[in-house]
């Protein structure tokens, strides 16, 4: 049999087979492709990874067409096989999912410094349009508290919402068709993996932190205080708290305190029992019914208990005239739409995703962002602000049973006969509770065992976690957000530029190369340094790289565990990891060769990939700097063919 050299010389010259020692195996390699064919499988493993035309490869005509528009319109694929049996399902579900969106619709437009009435339009035809272009069977849309408070406190910052109120209202409409497009966008071009730099640990520090500023801003609502900070800073929070005492209305606290333990117990059993999750979801609209008794028939806004006041009666009005686009504002509005369409984009795609996981069945993300950004954009010319998914309205059209986006429809209806015919009724509810109702509802955003996991598995992704964290509640929303995505990214250029090489040794008894400081049992090979790169090469790294190789051959003989009992004859580079190279990559390994050569040692390459091996070819055939020797399959392999080209004084040793 011909040793692995020979075997891997016929791979490197002809790319015809390799022979392997003691067996024989055959590798034919893949057709040649030109420079065309592989941009376009480049460009689709980059952007259609799930090959979304495949459903339509040998189907006839009029399948297509028909395939075309249920990918375009989901209602149209499960619309057809509707049954009165899910039927059923979806209108307990959407009756009780619109009991919580109706009070929380109200709450979250006041978050956002809007008119309450805008948070019902915003219950109303945004899910109207998910339900057509959506691909989620339990997510339920709406206004949400982290949009929100971003879209409130990023536009006070510019324009006040007391004192120039339409303003505000033109520009939080403008906002939200700028997100809209943006979504839509996103999913139209495939460019959805921009939302995975939000990753698990910014995003749980985020939520928590935002969580503790939306609560904290209800202490306006719940102490009954006229003059408020606008800043969203804690510190601004509590010294307003406690600058204004004298404004404190007992009746007010009384109130909220009631109220409030009655939502936190509602929500405690449901998550001790999940069974009963109605209690949790019809807990918002009893104490909305409730408080607003108990405010017309003691006349509460006679003792300092603010109400919300009248509300228009009737469906959404036109607002596509009243969207600005005006250069004064137009830095504004764009900021404004990229972060909270960002924001609520992420979340509702992760929401969605999380109970089609429970359900075992597949969310399209693209289609998602087509149908969030459709919505949105459509909403902005309809009266409506943001909206998404919202984790707790998804919690319990979940539990309740929901079967399909039908549920949506129902809790549109019922928004819409409550906005034609029961506004009145809403006129005397105490703003007090709608603050409880909101810090009810953000309180769960809180997650502490994830952040305890966090911190027990990457100590680097507990800093992002807190760098969100402690950067929206100290500074701003938006700036605690882009620290923390500014720390992730930081982290991925570091794993790029310095990637992880380690010293490989052999476990006794076995052909097994394994990283020294991770198995106590490994052993190093005498005149053997084994390194594996766990990156690919290219521009970035390629200076690290060089550095780290030649501090490990300076080393040599003085790592722990290491006996110097033989002077360092080859060193083997274990390629396996290396998915990719670039020019500097291949430059990389041809100066590294000539260092070997002056220093007297031979370079050998262990495994590189097709995509490497191929660039490798190329670029011996101009400049001949690799010998056909050095490239072997398995670590294994090299070993043992090249141990005998050591002296008999250190190959003893071996």
């Amino acid at each position: 049999m011909e040793p692995i050299h020979q075997s891997m010389m016929n791979n490197f010259n002809s790319l015809q087979h390799l022979e392997i020692t003691r067996e024989v195996h055959k590798v034919i390699p893949p057709p040649p492709r030109t420079t065309l064919a592989k941009f376009k499988t480049r460009l689709k493993e980059t952007f259609f990874p799930d090959d979304p035309l495949r459903q339509f490869k040998g189907q006839p005509l009029k399948r297509k067409w028909i395939l075309g528009a249920q990918y375009i319109f989901p209602i149209l694929q499960w619309g057809p096989n509707y049954s009165l049996k899910l039927f059923k399902s979806d209108i307990i579900s959407g009756l009780t999912i619109a009991s919580l969106a109706i009070p929380q619709g109200i709450s979250y437009a006041k978050l956002a410094n809007l008119p309450p009435i805008v948070g019902l339009y915003s219950s109303f035809v945004p899910p109207l349009i998910y339900a057509v272009f959506g691909s989620s069977k339990d997510l339920a849309v709406g206004p949400v508290s982290i949009a929100s408070l971003l879209l409130g406190s990023m536009l006070r910052e510019k324009v006040s919402p007391t004192k120039e109120p339409l303003l505000f209202l033109q520009l939080a409409f403008t906002s939200t068709f700028i997100a809209g497009v943006l979504q839509a966008s996103l999913g139209i071009l495939r460019l959805g993996f921009i939302i995975d730099f939000l990753s698990k640990a910014t995003l749980t520090g985020f939520m928590a932190g935002s969580a503790i500023i939306v609560s904290l801003q209800q202490l306006k609502s719940l102490l009954g205080i006229v003059h408020f900070t606008k800043k969203m800073g804690i510190i601004d929070v509590f010294s307003s708290v406690f600058h204004n005492t004298k404004e404190w209305s007992w009746q007010t606290i009384l109130m909220g305190f009631c109220f409030l333990v009655f939502l936190l117990l509602a929500r405690h059993i449901s998550m001790k029992r999940p069974k009963l999750f109605w209690v949790s979801a019809g807990a918002p609209l009893v104490s909305v019914i409730l408080s607003t008794l108990l405010v017309f028939v003691f006349k509460g806004q006679n003792h300092g208990i603010s109400v919300i006041g009248k509300l228009e009666e009737g469906l959404n009005p036109l607002s596509w005239n009243m969207l600005r686009f005006q250069k004064k504002y137009l830095g504004l509005v764009l900021n404004t739409g990229l972060v909270t369409g960002i924001i609520s984009l992420t979340e509702g795609i992760a929401v969605g995703r999380t109970f089609a996981a429970l359900r075992d069945y597949q969310v399209d993300g693209n289609k998602e962002m087509i149908a969030i950004g459709t919505m949105n954009m459509v909403g902005s010319c309809t009266s409506c602000y943001i909206t998404t998914g919202a984790f707790s309205r998804s919690a319990v059209n979940y539990n309740a049973g929901a079967k399909s986006a039908f549920s949506n429809i129902v809790m549109a209806i019922t928004v819409m006969v409550t906005l034609l015919f029961l506004m009145p009724l809403f006129r005397y509810t105490p703003n007090v509770v709608l603050g409880s109702i909101i810090v009810t509802a953000v309180i769960g955003l809180i997650d502490v065992p994830t952040a305890y996991l966090i911190w027990k598995i990457d100590k680097f992704d507990f800093l992002v976690c807190l760098c969100a964290f402690f950067g929206v509640i100290f500074i701003s929303v938006e700036d605690g957000l882009s620290i923390a995505v500014g720390i992730s990214i930081f982290k991925i250029l570091m794993q790029i530029t310095r990637p992880k090489t380690v010293i490989m040794g052999n476990i006794p008894g076995t052909n097994i190369y394994r990283n020294l400081h991770h198995y106590e049992e490994a052993k190093v090979i005498p005149g053997f340094l084994i390194l594996s790169i766990e990156a690919p090469i290219n521009f970035a790294n390629t200076t690290y790289l060089n550095d780290r190789i030649s501090r490990y051959i300076e080393d040599y003989g003085f790592e722990e565990g290491m006996k110097k009992h033989s002077d360092l004859h080859f060193v083997v580079l274990d390629m396996t990891a290396v998915s990719a190279m670039d020019i500097s990559g291949v430059a990389f390994i041809k100066d590294l060769k000539k260092a070997m050569d002056k220093r007297g040692l031979e370079l050998v390459l262990v495994n590189p990939i097709g995509e490497v091996m191929e660039k490798l070819q190329r670029a011996n055939k101009a400049h001949d700097f690799l010998a056909v020797d050095c490239l072997y399959l398995t670590v294994g392999e090299a070993i043992a063919s090249l141990s005998s080209k050591i002296q008999p004084d250190t190959s003893s040793h071996v």
